[in-house]
């Protein structure tokens, strides 16, 4: 299930084109539930792309430098060892 939530966004759609209305304050958040499958990928020289689909589709795509994806490794790490998550 994918879920998007969109403040002050507003656009216009015009003869098959979407533009954009009013103030270039737009903010949005995206989060994909029941995942199906997600996997680790180079994207360019220097970043790395996480991709999650869920069964019907719905595709999150995250780019991060290696420091990032570094310190989510160690997260993921910690909650093996203390969280009941993983048990």
């Amino acid at each position: 299930m994918l879920n998007l939530r969109m403040d002050n966004f507003m656009v216009e759609l015009k003869d098959g084109s979407l533009k954009n209305v009013g103030p270039t304050n737009k903010k949005g958040t995206a989060k994909l539930f029941n995942v199906e499958s997600a996997e680790a990928r180079e994207f360019g020289d220097k970043r790395v792309k996480l991709v999650f689909e869920d069964e019907d589709g719905n595709e999150v795509q995250v780019a991060l430098f290696p420091d990032h994806v570094r310190k989510i490794a160690d997260e993921i790490e910690t909650l093996e060892e203390d969280s009941p998550v993983f048990e």
